[in-house]
């Protein structure tokens, strides 16, 4: 009888289990590893986010879930301006590497599901190559550009323990998601009375 898909609990930041490195899928088939798959991804779709990390769920693995939407009403994206989504379905990547294709960086708006209502400021590379076993153990390999390279970047960072606040260069960016939105809107709206 097949396992009913679970939501998980999010590891928050604080929790000794996000500043560890994860370990290796060995096996993708393995009834475990499809089994957390399954249960992220009912995690992912009930949470509405971009993106998850088996170690925000509590499992060292390497392995995560992420999507580009081709439109959204999510206003933090609007403060991104490389946010130009070429849409990506939902993708499992099991064991990913990621290859800067250039120096190039840009600095944009990040929020996390472990850092619930905060968002910062973040310089990543803005051209990557990255490659992944998928949830069939096939190899794939795809290039990415603007925010699907931060999306990429920003999940495949929590497989080592890092959070997004670790990569900000400007601390004085991070804040509540609320407010940060709230006076980018009166900023845009004296910009445009002018």
């Amino acid at each position: 009888m097949a396992q009913q898909a679970r939501i998980l609990k999010i590891a928050r930041m604080g929790d000794p289990i996000l500043q560890k490195i994860s370990k290796r899928v060995e096996n993708p088939l393995a009834p475990e590893v499809t089994h957390l798959i399954e249960d992220m991804e009912a995690t992912v779709k009930h949470m509405n986010c971009s993106g998850l990390a088996a170690p925000q769920v509590f499992s060292l693995l390497r392995i995560v879930i992420f999507r580009i939407l081709k439109t959204t009403d999510n206003p933090s994206y609007e403060l991104t301006p490389e946010y130009d989504p070429e849409g990506v379905p939902w993708t499992v990547m099991i064991n990913p590497k990621v290859r800067p294709l250039s120096d190039e960086k840009n600095s944009g708006w990040e929020s996390c599901l472990s850092l619930p209502g905060l968002m910062g400021k973040v310089a990543r590379y803005h051209s990557i190559e990255y490659s992944f076993l998928n949830k069939k153990g096939q190899e794939e390999k795809r290039v990415a550009h603007g925010f699907h390279a931060r999306v990429v970047q920003h999940e495949c960072d929590h497989l080592d323990g890092i959070l997004y606040p670790q990569r900000m260069e400007d601390i004085s960016t991070l804040g509540f998601k609320e407010d940060i939105l709230r006076s980018s809107a009166s900023t845009a709206e004296e910009a445009r009375k002018k």
